[in-house]
C-alpha cells in the first residue's frame, strides 16, 4: 500500500462512521435494529449464487462447501439474534435478596449499552462467515461498524459489502477501509472504541500491544493447533474419518483444523490402518497460498528427520507445477514437543502422537501454546466430559470436530496463543457491549451523607453490630449482634 493509500484509509477513517450517527442508532429500538438483521438474512438467500461465485473466485472454494460452512450458519447466526437478541441485553433488574441491609431500599438495574464505534479486522478463510457474525453482532448492540476484510479475498469482500450496503442501515453507520494490511494498522490507530481482530497469533500480538497502550479493549481471534484424544473405547473408524475431515475441511483452512491426534497405544497400530486407508482415496486441495505449503512442508520434514514417518503416499502426490496444491498429510509417530505439533499451520497436515497413560496425553497437550478447540473420541460420554473440564481450550468436541462449534447460540474464542474474548452466541453479542449499573433511592433519607459518627445511624458501635450481626461464624453471636444493634438504634 503506498503512502498515498495510506493517507486515504486514515481520511476515509476520519470521514467514516460518527458519534452521532452512532449514537442515533444506539437509541433506535431494538425492534427496528432487528428488522434490518432479518433484512440480512433475506439478502442472504437473494445474494446466495453471488456469494459463492465470489469465494470461488477468490479462494477456489466449491460452491456446496462455501453454502455449508459460511453462507447457511451466517444466516442461522441472524436468526439467533433476531430471536434472542432482546432477552440478552434486557436490563436486569438485582434482586432484593442480594441488596446488603446497609443498602436498603436502593433499586439497581444493570444494563447493556454499546460500545460505540468497532473496528472488525476480517479474515479470509471464512470471508463471509466470520466477517458476517461479527458484523451483525456489533450492529445489533448498537454500535457503529469500521471493516477492514482481508486483501486475500477481495472479491467476496466487494459481494459482502453490497449485500450489507442494500439492506438498508443508516448511512455512515457502516462503513469499509481498503483490504490491505496497512489499512488494518490506521483502523488500530484510529478512533475507535473496540476492535474485533481475527488472524494470525503474531499478527494478534501486534494489535493488542497497539490497543493497550491506547486502553482499547479488543477481541482476538487467533491461530489454533487444535487436539483430538481417540481413548481405547473409541469408534476407530469414527475418529479416523473425523481426522480426514478435520484436515480436509476448507483444504485445512481452518484455525479448528486437527493438527495432533492423541491416541491410546493399544489401539494406535489399527487406527492407523484406518486412517490410511482413506488418506488414500483424499485427493489434493487448494491453498491460497503457496507458503502455506512450504511452511507444512518444512515442518514434515523436520518431524521427518527426528523419527517421524508419512503415512501412505502422500509425499508423492505433492504438485511440483502448482505450488498451491497440496494432499492432506498425516504424520505418525511424532512427539508433541516437534514444531509440528507446536506451530500453527494453514494447510491439510496433522501429527499422530501414541500414549500409554491418559495422563500422559492432558500433559502433552497443554506443550502447544494454542488453545482454542479440541476433541475427545470415547464411547465414555462421562468420561469425556471430566477429561474436558481440564483442558484449558474455549471448546471440546465430543465424537466429532469443528461442526458443532458453528453453533449460533454458543461463543466462539479461546485462550493462551489463540486469543482472548468471543464471538458469536450470547457472549459474543454481550462482549460488544459494556455494563452500566443505574442505582436509584426513593425518599430524602441518606444517612451516609452525614458526617462519620454524627448519628446513631453511623455510630461505630452500629456498624460493628449491624457487621457481626450480617457475618458472624455462629448464630449465637449473630442474635447477641442483634441485640445490639437494636440497643444502638433505639
Amino acid at each position: 500500500m503506498s503512502s498515498t493509500s495510506v493517507e486515504e484509509a486514515t481520511s476515509l477513517l476520519e470521514a467514516g462512521p460518527s458519534r452521532q450517527v452512532q449514537q442515533q442508532w444506539s437509541e433506535t429500538p431494538l425492534v427496528e435494529r432487528l428488522r434490518l438483521i432479518r433484512r440480512v438474512r433475506e439478502r442472504i438467500v437473494e445474494c446466495c449464487d453471488a456469494l459463492c461465485g465470489a469465494v470461488a473466485e477468490d479462494l477456489g472454494k466449491p460452491a456446496v462447501e462455501t453454502l455449508a460452512c459460511e453462507i447457511l450458519p451466517w444466516a442461522e447466526a441472524c436468526r439467533f439474534l433476531e430471536r434472542r437478541a432482546a432477552a440478552i441485553l434486557r436490563p436486569r433488574r438485582v434482586s432484593f435478596r442480594d441488596t446488603p441491609l446497609w443498602l436498603w431500599g436502593q433499586r439497581d438495574t444493570v444494563c447493556r449499552r454499546p460500545r460505540g464505534i468497532v473496528g472488525i479486522i476480517g479474515t479470509w478463510n471464512y470471508p463471509i462467515y466470520l466477517n458476517g457474525v461479527q458484523i451483525v453482532q456489533a450492529l445489533t448492540a448498537g454500535n457503529a461498524v469500521w471493516w477492514k476484510p482481508s486483501e486475500v479475498a477481495p472479491r467476496t469482500a466487494d459481494t459482502l459489502w453490497e449485500l450489507l450496503y442494500d439492506v438498508g442501515f443508516p448511512a455512515g453507520l457502516l462503513a469499509r477501509l481498503p483490504a490491505t494490511r496497512e489499512a488494518g494498522r490506521v483502523l488500530t490507530e484510529g478512533d475507535v472504541d473496540h476492535v474485533v481482530f481475527t488472524g494470525h497469533a503474531d499478527t494478534g500480538r501486534v494489535i493488542a500491544a497497539n490497543l493497550g497502550r491506547r486502553l482499547i479493549s479488543s477481541t482476538l481471534e487467533l491461530s489454533g493447533c487444535d487436539a483430538l484424544l481417540v481413548l481405547e473405547d473409541a469408534d476407530l473408524d469414527l475418529a479416523a474419518r473425523a481426522v480426514c475431515f478435520g484436515i480436509r475441511l476448507n483444504a485445512g483452512q481452518t484455525c479448528l483444523a486437527v493438527r495432533r491426534v492423541f491416541v491410546a497405544r493399544p489401539v494406535y497400530p489399527t487406527f492407523l490402518q484406518h486412517l490410511e486407508s482413506l488418506l488414500a482415496a483424499e485427493p489434493p486441495l487448494r491453498l491460497a497460498l503457496a507458503r502455506q505449503r512450504e511452511q507444512a512442508e518444512k515442518l514434515i520434514a523436520e518431524a521427518a528427520a527426528h523419527g517421524a514417518r508419512i503415512l501412505g503416499e502422500g509425499t508423492s502426490r505433492r504438485s511440483d507445477s502448482d505450488p498451491c496444491l497440496m494432499p492432506p498429510i498425516v504424520v505418525a509417530d511424532a512427539s508433541p514437543e516437534m514444531a509440528l505439533c507446536r506451530e500453527a499451520t494453514f494447510a491439510p497436515v496433522a501429527a499422530v502422537i501414541a500414549f500409554d497413560r491418559l495422563e500422559d496425553a492432558l500433559h502433552a497437550q497443554t506443550l502447544c501454546p494454542y488453545a482454542l478447540g479440541a476433541s475427545v473420541f470415547t464411547r465414555n460420554a462421562a468420561a469425556a466430559r471430566r477429561i474436558a473440564a481440564r483442558m484449558r481450550t474455549g471448546s471440546v468436541c465430543i465424537n466429532d470436530v469443528i461442526a458443532p462449534t458453528a453453533h449460533p447460540a454458543t461463543p466462539f474464542g479461546g485462550s493462551g496463543a489463540s486469543g482472548w474474548g468471543v464471538t458469536q452466541g450470547a457472549e459474543g453479542l454481550l462482549e460488544l457491549t459494556v455494563p452500566q449499573v443505574l442505582s436509584q433511592r426513593s425518599g430524602s433519607w441518606r444517612p451516609h451523607f452525614d458526617p462519620p459518627g454524627s448519628s446513631r445511624f453511623t455510630s461505630r458501635s452500629m456498624l460493628e453490630a449491624l457487621f457481626r450481626w450480617q457475618h458472624a461464624g455462629t448464630w449465637r453471636q449473630r442474635f447477641s449482634a442483634l441485640a445490639e444493634l437494636v440497643r444502638s438504634l433505639f
